[in-house]
């Protein structure tokens, strides 16, 4: 039995690992040597042998990590774009009053559907905010929405 026939098991299994490994990472080194090992997969279909295939896969994963990842991290740097996730996200988020504040305390439902417990933010002079009354998040403190009136 000539296991070189089999390579490209191989080959498929580092590539899957390197993707799973690269979707923890967010960093684009995982992705590069798993494209290369998309490389040596193809070189081991065409009948290659196995030391072409490494050798192959090797000169990709050079190419790769060493010109296209700082491309790619250029351009994700020059984007700007920060997705921002978790409590972080809320800040500024819109949301309207859904159970009427009593000594500064009541519910808010946000634009994008949560109910939170909130509190009058201590910038703003205290009052009341009536149930439908459109609010903003100002801060998160722990389970609780600082929120003041949103200006019309």
């Amino acid at each position: 039995m000539d296991l070189a026939q089999y390579a490209w098991i191989v080959w498929l299994v580092v590539a899957l690992i390197c993707f799973i490994v690269e979707m923890v990472t967010l960093e684009f080194t995982f992705l590069m040597i798993g494209m290369a090992s998309v490389a040596g997969l193809v070189s081991s279909i065409t009948g290659l042998p196995v030391w072409a295939q490494v050798l192959i896969a090797a000169g990709a994963a050079l190419l790769l990590l060493f010109l296209v990842r700082p491309k790619l991290l250029q351009r994700l740097h020059e984007s700007g774009e920060v997705n921002l996730q978790g409590v972080d996200a809320l800040i500024g988020m819109a949301g309207e009053v859904t159970r009427t504040f009593e000594r500064g305390a009541g519910e808010v439902t946000l634009a994008n559907g949560d109910v939170w417990t909130a509190r009058l933010s201590p910038a703003v002079q205290p009052r009341d905010p009536d149930v439908g009354e459109r609010i903003v998040v100002t801060a998160i403190e722990g389970a609780t929405a600082l929120v003041v009136p949103a200006q019309r």
